[in-house]
């Protein structure tokens, strides 16, 4: 990535030179992350890359959307659409279209937040990062614990668990009339004992015109021991309310002040909203080493939304209730520590797409689409580290996934208007008859980590990832294709990395080439197949580093070239050619920030840059990337009370959160204007 500012820079590297001198001193407090083993392990210990941002950075940032922490993380761009909506990018371009949503597997305390086949490109929203304990992340395909969908990345988020008493009470306000109050509370005796619970609630007008939000979440957790084992119980839930403003549209339309405030599409809306519980129990006598781990859950969701991005507007409405249970069996056998479960998985899903505007040429008025969709999943799978020699350890792991989809079309079959009669012209979609579809899945991973010394560790890891075909990739069908013969999507891995961990110092940084096979797009007649090819290279690196004397750094920085393997005629006219960028995929973005903490003081600086990109696949449009300033300070005025401002987009940079060019015009969601919010919270507790 280009170089930041010079006083930025050099003060980075005054903290690392600081922090390695110091470091030899004493020992790091050592970081612990849970996403990639399902067991508490450090960073050291792992063959393999996971991001982590722990609850002190996660309070200071308060992100008012998910995407201002994901700048913190290497790898990772979670670009802003209006509102709470997003698109994501973990070692990816960002993807949209056939093949986008449900590349990446979002997690909440270890559980998918959605059922395997139904996800939404916008699912951050039902995320309850706001009130996250921790937020981890893998960049690339994760091991075998994990199946379908960890294809790019695996994101979790981890909730406050059971402990000593704890009150947090926050109120925030912003510009746009942002309003957002936040209160975890928390009655036990000791770690993993007692009740937790907590809510965020928060409204906006939005910046642009009739484009305001209001979502609220809440979570409880309940521990206690039981028949010798500790016994879990959690729920959250989430419900978003939101009027939503689409693309402006022009050649750098995000510049012009007037423009990027309005909304063309002032009736668009979404409405949403998610409900999770789960239940685990584990023998107080065995835990990592040698026992085992039930987990069970049930999930519901639904959304209602206008499509305002598509002619005629019409409504979709789409829900899924989906349960299941995970079965987890730790033991050593030897010296190899072994892993081994099984996941199972039912889901049941509809989807509903209804034009109530008259026609609109080859969309006509009623219902487009109705159907539901009943889905299986079954899933064992091992993970075993085995040690070589002092300080040598191998990993390897094995999963099998079977999935099978049971489609049940509750209109007409075909391209036709609902009451059965022929389009004219012909309808852009069309409805595949009844139908089951199977997709079985094999995905090894192998690694090997060296323990150069109590403060160093170099890993190589070969990993597989996969992504079964989507329910509305093979049901929800265009134009004449009556049956999507999709594959899985794969991606083959190969990653070099190195962690080093002081008591000054933590650094983490990979460089990785892989493969994509198989992936999903629509062919210049709009069939949905399985065609695309595309590699990806790329260095990642992660630093924090602090001093003795209160100040602190933290550096993210991605570099990755990302291509097209294949040519081809694409949807729109566009024309793939082997060897081009992806579209959406800027080869450097990261972010550093700088400050200084003395109680009761706190002043932080944040770089964000963001890479140019191009906007098709010919590479004939591009967006020319920005770089913004954010700054936070923090003053604590007792042992309990802290007053907290932020002001994001320092310099008032007139940038897109995100660029596209389609139907022979460049649009882009603007990014937001310079923003200062002041929080008042109080904290009683750990």
């Amino acid at each position: 990535m280009p170089c930041p500012r010079p006083g930025l820079a050099s003060g980075l590297a005054a903290l690392v030179i600081a922090g390695t001198v110091s470091a030899a001193d004493r020992r790091s407090p050592e970081e612990i992350i849970v996403t990639a083993t399902r067991y508490p392990v450090t960073a050291l210990e792992l063959a393999g890359n996971t991001a982590r941002l722990d609850t002190a950075r996660i309070d200071l940032l308060n992100a008012s959307h998910i995407y201002e922490s994901a700048t913190q993380i290497p790898g990772t761009w979670i670009t802003r659409g209006n509102g709470q909506e997003s698109i994501t990018a973990i070692r990816s371009p960002a993807l949209t279209g056939p093949g986008s949503c449900g590349s990446f597997l979002f997690l909440e305390d270890g559980l998918a937040i959605r059922p395997t086949g139904f996800c939404n490109v916008n699912e951050t929203f039902e995320m309850l990062s706001e009130l996250a304990s921790t937020i981890e992340v893998i960049r690339g395909p994760a091991s075998a614990l994990y199946g379908s969908n960890a294809l790019h990345g695996t994101l979790n988020v981890l909730l406050p668990d059971p402990g000593p008493d704890l009150l947090y009470v926050s109120g925030e306000a912003g510009p746009d009339s942002f309003m957002r109050s936040k209160l975890i509370w928390g009655d036990g005796k000791s770690d993993g004992d007692g009740l937790i619970g907590g809510m965020v609630y928060d409204h906006e007008d939005g910046f642009r015109d009739s484009a305001g939000y209001s979502q609220a979440k809440s979570f409880l957790k309940y521990g206690t021991d039981l028949r010798g084992g500790q016994l879990e119980l959690g729920f959250s839930g989430t419900v978003l309310d939101q009027d939503t403003a689409g693309y402006i549209y022009g050649e750098n339309a995000y510049r012009d002040a007037t423009l990027r405030h309005t909304n063309t599409n002032p009736d668009a809306y979404r409405k949403a909203n998610s409900q999770r519980i789960q239940a685990s129990w584990q023998p107080d006598d065995n835990r990592a080493d040698d026992g085992w781990k039930v987990l069970g859950f049930l999930r519901r969701s639904e959304m209602d939304f206008l499509q305002h991005f598509l002619p005629g507007q019409p409504v979709e409405k789409n829900g899924q209730v989906s349960g299941g249970a995970t079965l987890l069996r730790f033991t050593r056998l030897g010296p190899a520590r072994i892993t081994a479960g099984i996941d199972t998985e039912i889901a049941d899903g509809y989807l509903k797409e209804t034009q109530g505007s008259a026609d609109t040429g080859n969309r006509p008025q009623g219902r487009h689409y109705d159907y539901d969709v009943w889905q299986y999943l079954a899933a064992p799978y091992a993970q075993v580290d085995l040690p070589l020699a002092a300080r040598w350890t191998l990993s390897g792991g094995l999963r099998f996934e079977w999935l099978r989809y049971d489609y049940d079309n509750r209109m007409v079959d075909g391209n036709t208007r609902e009451d059965g009669s022929t389009c004219t012209p012909p309808c852009l979609y069309n409805r595949p008859a009844d139908r089951s579809d199977n997709y079985t899945n094999l995905a090894p991973n192998l690694g090997l980590l060296f323990r150069l010394d109590p403060e160093n560790s170099f890993y190589l890891a070969l990993t597989r990832g996969f992504r079964a075909p989507q329910a509305a990739e093979l049901y929800r069908l265009q134009a004449g294709q009556n049956v999507a013969d999709l594959k899985s999507e794969t991606i083959d891995s190969l990653e070099l990395g190195w962690h080093h961990q002081t008591a000054h110092l933590n650094l983490s940084a990979a460089t990785f080439a892989m493969r994509k096979d198989h992936y999903i797009l629509q062919d210049s007649n709009r069939y949905n197949v399985s065609d695309g090819e595309s590699r990806h290279l790329g260095v990642e690196l992660g630093v924090e580093a602090r001093s003795d004397n209160g100040l602190y750094a933290g550096l993210a920085a991605t570099w990755a070239k990302q291509t097209y393997a294949f040519s081809q005629l694409i949807a729109g006219g566009e024309t793939i050619a082997s060897g081009n960028d992806i579209d959406t995929a800027p080869r450097t973005m990261g972010s550093l920030h700088l400050g200084w903490s003395a109680e009761p003081w706190l002043a932080e600086i944040e770089w964000v840059h963001q890479g140019r990109y191009f906007l098709t696949a010919q590479e004939d449009q591009r967006y020319d990337g920005h770089d913004i300033l954010n700054l936070r300070a923090a003053w604590s005025v007792n042992a309990n009370w802290r007053v907290t401002a932020r002001i994001n987009n320092l310099n008032d940079t007139l940038y897109a959160d995100r660029a596209d060019y389609a139907f022979g015009d460049y649009r882009y969601f603007p990014g937001h204007d310079r923003e200062l919010f002041l929080e008042l919270s109080y904290r009683r507790g750990p």
